[in-house]
């Protein structure tokens, strides 16, 4: 078949923009559909009075030589900073190094503690936890149960909204490797030159001056620059496909100007997955939109609040595991550019992990903002009284959801979506319900542009399985482990945590935060 409509891409995020921009580098026409105002998805930058605000925050740093060469090519060298690495642990008034030093944790701890953590630990090894096949047995059999409360139990559970052992440790065991308090002690004291088996983390990363929104406004702009269409505000309600045929033939679209058909010879999809699934006309069989409807997501909200810049602090986030607030971790905007910030001032920003329509994600921006001063001051980062302005930013399904039937969830809709319209391609962390980073996302569509342009077929699907995690360096033992992965949550918790009362939206706009002045 001829191709002469060119490709569809829906959603204007890293993966969306990408693969346009690939696209026109191989000559083939686009158009990209996105349904909110700005591009960039979870890696905008939202601008509000003058301050700027990164979602989640986006370290740019890849072990990907293409998707450091479409960076450079997108953004002169003028256009980047080079931020150093900090980020630390916050708990009960102290920070401690990340990763964890022993010597620093257990000092901070104080004598009497330390000594607690470390008889703890002693009981570990004489008797370890029975079942450790969940992420609390596991730890707590390397570090004791003391340190594991302190700096592992806390965080997690706020992070993915329920209990530790309810976590599977094979989760654990990758994101901590073999670590343990006698590995990590003795790596403190050994001289450095014989540390051969510690994984570093990166030190250093780039950084667009002015948030990583910036990287993809730019690339939004070379889009249009060079022929393609960005449509902004402009919702894809309907994916239609043409059974006899095998293939995607249109889209309609909702936008400013009202609805329309869009003909299309190839799809590219980075909305989440779900989503594309129901969009399909004529609706997929019934066992398919079975799996697309029980596909989860993890949301975000970020509380952003003004503060004189003498309560800055040179992390680009701490970790907060006080068990006393809801508050899982504060960036300090000002630690990443001070283009994002105004002299004499800088903006924290508390990072909440939520379910979208549980009780947090509902409140108004408001009392979210009294809510994040309260906890900034109980936990002695700033003053009471210093917060002069604060600001909400709502981002749904930030994190695609791994629970117990996601993967056998996600084959079945691959599968098809291969046999019933292969010209369609899920790309990206939504698109593909997996946990991306953004150089992944990226490079799903770089091959994806590739495999229509050339005719080749990269396996889209192998991207960030079986790769180094992109913040580490390489291990000595010659092991690999996977590029980016999340704990398998249990599905019955996983539906209760997220179920809300009948008709209850979402409060405000997701990404459009609301100034609420204070004194």
């Amino acid at each position: 078949m001829s191709e002469q409509h060119g490709t569809v891409v829906i959603g204007a995020g890293p993966a969306g923009l990408t693969a346009a921009y690939e696209l026109l580098r191989h000559g083939r026409p686009v158009r990209v559909f996105e349904a909110d105002e700005v591009v960039g998805g979870i890696s905008r930058t939202v601008e509000r009075d003058g301050w700027r605000f990164d979602i989640g925050g986006h370290r740019f740093f890849t072990k990907v030589p293409r998707v450091e060469a479409f960076w450079h090519e997108i953004l002169p060298d003028e256009d980047f900073l080079t931020r150093p690495r900090m980020s630390r642990i916050f708990y009960r008034g102290a920070l401690f190094n990340y990763p964890l030093s022993a010597v620093n944790a257990l000092r901070n701890l104080g004598l009497p503690e330390a000594a607690r953590c470390l008889g703890s630990y002693a009981r570990a090894r004489l008797r370890p936890p029975q079942d450790q096949s969940h992420f609390e047995g596991w730890v707590s059999a390397r570090f004791g149960w003391r340190l594991y409360s302190i700096f592992f139990k806390t965080y997690t559970e706020k992070v993915w909204g329920m209990p530790a052992d309810r976590l599977q440790a094979d989760w654990a065991a990758q994101r901590i490797k073999n670590l343990s308090l006698a590995k990590a002690i003795r790596n403190a004291l050994l001289p450095r030159r014989r540390r051969t088996d510690v994984t570093s983390l990166i030190e250093q990363f780039q950084y667009p001056k002015y948030g990583p929104g910036m990287m993809w406004e730019r690339c939004a702009e070379q889009v249009c620059h060079q022929g393609g269409r960005v449509s902004t505000g402009t919702w894809v309600t309907a994916v239609h496909h043409d059974p006899a045929r095998r293939r995607a033939i249109s889209v309609t679209v909702n936008g400013a100007d009202g609805q329309r058909t869009e003909p299309a010879d190839h799809v590219i999809s980075s909305m989440p997955i779900s989503e594309l699934v129901a969009a399909l006309r004529p609706a997929a069989p019934p066992e398919i939109l079975a799996c697309a409807a029980d596909l989860r997501y993890r949301d975000f909200l970020t509380v952003a609040l003004v503060v004189p810049a003498e309560f800055s602090f040179p992390d680009n986030w701490i970790y907060v595991h006080d068990p006393g607030v809801r508050v899982g971790r504060i960036q300090n905007f000002g630690s990443w550019s001070p283009y994002l910030v105004k002299d004499g001032r800088t903006c924290l920003g508390l990072e909440y992990f939520v379910f979208a329509d549980d009780e947090m994600w509902r409140t108004p921006d408001a009392a979210l903002v009294a809510l994040g001063t309260a906890e900034l001051e109980r936990l002695g980062l700033v003053r009471p009284g210093v917060v002069e302005a604060g600001y909400v930013v709502r981002m749904p399904k930030a994190y695609p959801v791994y629970d117990e039937r996601y993967q056998h969830n996600v084959d079945v809709i691959r599968a098809w979506l291969s046999e019933a319209v292969p010209n369609v391609h899920p790309v990206g962390r939504n698109g593909m319900h997996r946990y991306n980073n953004q150089d992944h996302s990226m490079l799903t569509a770089m091959l994806t542009a590739e495999n229509i342009a050339t005719g080749s077929t990269h396996d889209v699907w192998s991207v960030n399985v079986e790769q180094d995690y992109h913040e580490e360096s390489s291990r000595s033992d010659g092991r690999r482990g996977t590029g980016r992965d999340a704990p398998v949550l249990p599905s019955r918790i996983v539906a209760a945590s997220i179920s809300a009362p009948e008709g209850v939206g979402a409060v405000g706009s997701g990404d459009r935060p609301t100034q609420v002045p204070l004194g």
